[in-house]
């Protein structure tokens, strides 16, 4: 269908349209081959920049008198464009030509129209070509007039009047004299234009997708027209282009258009050589199908313009310019360690794009990748970031400074999508099953994300939005009706609720294990995997994980591959003696920790029996203890172990318990099971019922989840990890012999000479080396508890009650009401034990209690013992612990682990090395 016409004036222009408003969209095509009969078109008409009908019409020139004309296929067209040919200018091409890209956000008011204007006058490019996009959220109010005329709602007028209101207060801010008059007229008269397409729009109650990319495409006009006439009074020689003259494109069956860079490259000479300048303004996201009906390069497309004419130029680079100082290694809104990284490799680039990376428009990276044009982010209110540059890089290069070997280059995620699994034993083996359920898919219209086959073929899942994945089970389940009733597949199963994680690199192809430690970072943050992807290319290994674990994911594989800080979110329950001093400690360690470390330590709760304290970001422990009386909230145990955790920007938590409380210990397995890990140095856990000390084992072995609790023995000193570390190399222990209690180790180390027992504990409890009741000491409880432990570990399985203990409180105190009534009576039994070190003396020992774990044997007990005075045992001072490991190696000389072992500050300091000891597993430097 070829033909020619004009229209002259608003008037026809409206008459037109609200002609073809009173007809259907399927006829709206014949209605203006009537209306164009009626006129005639001169080959000397003046042409026009304002906007085209969105049917045929094609408008070439810069700052013409207002005037339209249709152009298809007509020879008369043709003839125009011969007879300008023979004045034709070549256009330089290469190196001198630098294009920019300014997004929404850059140009979304007068003051930033007039920075982006210093920034191309700044540019010594010896030609400048600037692609805009429409002001911020000018394309959304576009859309907005569409939807409001469609669905028959008057307030369209005023929303387009709105539209008008802004870019006039804009334009009178930047803008003065002729070009303001100018501007203001072709902006009225836009408006007008669009007020009676948008009628039509109302009384048919539909829209096409062209009218719609007509009215949409309006921003970037005004927007471009504008930021040309504010480069000019820069002094710069600067024309502005509407690229629908320009830019032809093809759309396909996907909802994307492919550049006809044949047509266009012609399009761009004719358009300069009659529009020959220095800077060029031109409209990004819109574009014009081969028989010149407007159209778009889709959503977020003014990249795609602006590589497109990168690439039609053979530009240096090509820069876009956002509000980000560059590419980052994830989004930093979800890990706040993520890097700027300097360079990438395209590859990456359409990786990350792809997995829903913020970097590009998917597509914008392929017209620059012909010619080898670098494209390069920057940040348009920070000049002085250099942003990143995605290029090829050289065989050797040194990615600026950053590690030229990094397999991982960055990470992104794709939320909202669901799996569907299809699965059977019908489908092995059996040619055309994957081509039935991806054509059924694409009958329905859905989007593909990610793939995954097991290689039996018994199986292929895929990833698809969440939003499409009904109609895609509901055609997946009608197209295999006859299989799935035949029980040649069993299931198309749905599973809803999740994301994507990518790991991007191009050196990942060439470096082995980056699977296993994307894998192992994972685990340890407790993720399931629910599906894997990887392609031969090996450019990006993607995961499908549960929605609500995606952010804690990201950061738990960012912190592995690059040098951000391991981050262990921290809640510390019970803020005692020893929880205080616990807190006093990693205030005081903090800094270092993090600086040279790169460990990351947050204390995000803290709670008492009563009172606990909450920080959405971290607890200030300078003032915890004020903080706590000021904004403390009533104790709730379940709470704050759902808020520590609950931080999905912190990969990792830990409960540590400082208290003595059977009741907390009795929430370890759950916190466990939820992938909260566990420092304690309560002993209550471990030396309760067997069995649930063996199903809490069990739990820990089983999961990447992590139980610590070193301080529960020798506080500060290293029982445990000894007694595994010879288990570990094949050790055989045959005996475990030690002085386990501070307390006692103190009383009897000064119950000598002429000193009464009574005295000596009086002065313990006085130092604060006793309980507040000194009798937990003296009942020998807590060594038996010790005892318990050190035989589990060395795989007895042992009760507590199997474990004899002699008591040192006499027999009729043991009822004693309280503590100051013991500590009165105890003097009158001074003589009984007196009597007993009296006749150790004699005979050259000393008394020490011990405990005792008899491998053996297969027992364990603990008793007040008799030693030579050279013995290792008798040489202890003040509240030092002993311990002696005889085993297989150490026979004849048994292995001894000597220290303090009772105090606040080395039992909070034993607690604070089993969190160093966690964050090392968790991967920080060791």
């Amino acid at each position: 269908m070829a033909f020619s016409a004009s229209i002259s004036g608003a008037a026809a222009s409206s008459r037109l349209l609200s002609r073809a408003a009173a007809l259907p969209h399927d006829s709206l095509s014949s209605c203006y081959k009537q209306e164009e009969k009626k006129k005639k078109i001169s080959s000397s008409s003046r042409l026009s920049l304002l906007p085209r009908s969105p049917a045929t019409v094609f408008r070439t020139g810069c700052g013409r008198k207002e005037s339209y004309r249709i152009h298809a296929s007509s020879s008369a067209a043709k003839a125009v464009l011969l007879d300008e040919s023979k004045e034709k200018v070549l256009l330089p091409k290469g190196e001198l030509w630098s294009v920019h890209k300014f997004g929404g956000t850059c140009v979304g008011t007068s003051q930033r129209i007039k920075n982006v204007a210093d920034i191309i006058a700044n540019d010594s490019s010896e030609g400048k070509f600037v692609v805009v996009s429409a002001m911020s959220k000018v394309t959304d109010m576009m859309y907005d007039l569409i939807n409001k005329a469609q669905s028959r709602d008057d307030s369209y007028v005023a929303a387009a009047d709105a539209v008008f209101e802004k870019h006039k207060l804009t334009a009178m801010d930047l803008l003065d004299g002729d070009d303001l008059a100018t501007f203001l007229s072709r902006l009225h008269h836009d408006i007008n234009n669009l007020k009676a397409m948008l009628r039509a729009i109302y009384i048919a109650g539909h829209v096409t997708e062209s009218f719609s990319d007509f009215v949409a495409g309006h921003g970037e006009l005004w927007s471009a027209q504008m930021l040309s006439y504010v480069v000019k009074k820069n002094g710069i020689d600067c024309q502005w282009m509407d690229t629908r003259d320009v830019l032809i494109v093809n759309p396909t069956s996907a909802n994307q258009v492919d550049p006809d860079f044949v047509e266009s490259e012609k399009r761009l000479e004719e358009w300069f050589a009659q529009n020959p300048c220095k800077a060029v303004v031109a409209t990004g996201f819109i574009a014009s199908t081969p028989e010149n009906i407007p159209t778009t390069l889709k959503r977020d497309g003014s990249d795609f313009s602006a590589a497109i004419m990168g690439a039609m130029l053979r530009a240096r680079q090509v820069t876009i310019w956002t509000d980000v100082d560059g590419v980052y290694s994830a989004d930093p809104r979800k890990v706040s360690e993520a890097v700027i990284l300097k360079t990438l490799s395209y590859q990456e680039a359409w990786e990350m794009s792809y997995f829903g990376a913020n970097v590009l428009h998917p597509r914008t990276i392929i017209p620059v990748m012909r010619y080898d044009i670098p494209i390069v982010i920057r940040n348009v209110f920070n000049l002085s970031a250099p942003g990143t540059m995605i290029c090829r890089p050289s065989v050797d290069e040194e990615r600026g400074g950053q590690i030229a070997d990094a397999p991982v280059r960055g990470f992104a995620t794709i939320d909202n999508v669901a799996l569907v699994n299809v699965e059977g034993t019908g489908m092995a083996g059996i040619p055309g099953t994957a081509s039935d359920i991806f054509a059924a898919v694409k009958d329905v219209g859905a989007n593909v994300i990610m793939i995954s086959q097991a290689s039996s073929e018994h199986s292929v899942c895929f990833a698809v939005p969440e939003k499409e994945v009904k109609a895609v089970a509901d055609a997946l389940r009608s197209r295999f009706r006859q299989a799935l009733d035949a029980g040649r597949l069993s299931q198309v199963a749905v599973i809803p609720n999740c994301s994507i994680l990518a790991a991007v690199g191009q050196k990942m192809a060439s470096t082995p294990g980056v699977s296993a430690t994307l894998f192992n970072a994972l685990a340890k943050a407790n993720i399931n995997v629910r599906a894997i992807a990887q392609g031969c290319s090996e450019y990006n290994v993607t995961v499908v994980i549960k929605r609500e674990d995606c952010v804690r994911a990201l950061r738990a594989v960012h912190s592995r591959f690059y040098l951000s800080k391991t981050t262990i979110s921290m809640g510390i329950v019970g803020p005692g003696l020893i929880g205080a001093t616990l807190l006093d400690q990693l205030k005081d360690q903090a800094a270092v920790l993090k600086e040279e470390f790169n460990i990351d330590l947050r204390v995000m709760g803290i709670t008492g029996s009563r009172t606990m304290l909450l920080s959405n970001s971290e607890i200030d422990l300078s003032r915890w203890r004020e903080l706590m009386e000021e904004q403390g909230k009533v104790a709730d145990l379940d709470k704050f172990a759902n808020h520590v955790q609950g931080n999905h920007f912190i990969p990792n938590t830990v409960l540590v318990d400082c208290t003595a409380d059977s009741g907390i210990a009795s929430h370890y397995y759950d916190w466990l099971r939820r992938g909260i890990h566990v420092v304690t140095p309560n002993k209550k856990a471990n030396s309760g019922p067997l069995d649930e000390y063996l199903k809490l084992r069990a739990l820990q072995r089983q999961s990447y989840t992590h139980y610590f609790y070193e301080a529960t023995v020798g506080a500060g000193l290293p029982i445990i990890s000894t007694l595994r570390g010879l288990l570990e190399t094949g050790d055989k222990i045959l005996q475990i012999e030690g002085i386990f209690s501070g307390t006692l180790s103190y009383i009897f180390n000064n119950f000598v000479g002429t000193r009464v027992f009574s005295d000596v504990v009086a002065e313990a409890k006085e130092k604060g080396y006793t309980e507040p009741d000194p009798r937990d000491d003296l009942s020998g409880t807590d060594v038996a508890r010790k005892v318990i432990i050190l035989a589990r570990e060395s795989g007895l399985k042992l009760e507590l009650s199997d474990i004899p203990v002699q008591s040192l409180v006499p027999e009729p105190l043991r009822s004693s009401a309280s503590a100051e009534e013991f500590m009165n009576q105890l003097p009158q039994f001074d003589q009984d034990i007196a009597k007993e070190r009296q006749a150790a003396e004699a005979e050259g020992y000393v008394l020490r209690y011990v405990g005792v774990v008899d491998v053996t044997r297969a027992e364990g007990r603990v008793e007040l013992r008799r030693y030579r005075k050279d013995h290792a045992f008798a040489q202890l001072a003040g509240s030092d612990n002993i311990i002696a490991f005889t085993t297989s190696r150490y026979k004849e000389q048994p292995l001894i682990v000597r220290g303090p072992g009772a105090g606040a500050q080395v039992t909070a300091g034993g607690v604070f090395s089993d969190i160093l000891r966690l964050a090392s597993y968790l991967g920080a430097p060791s």
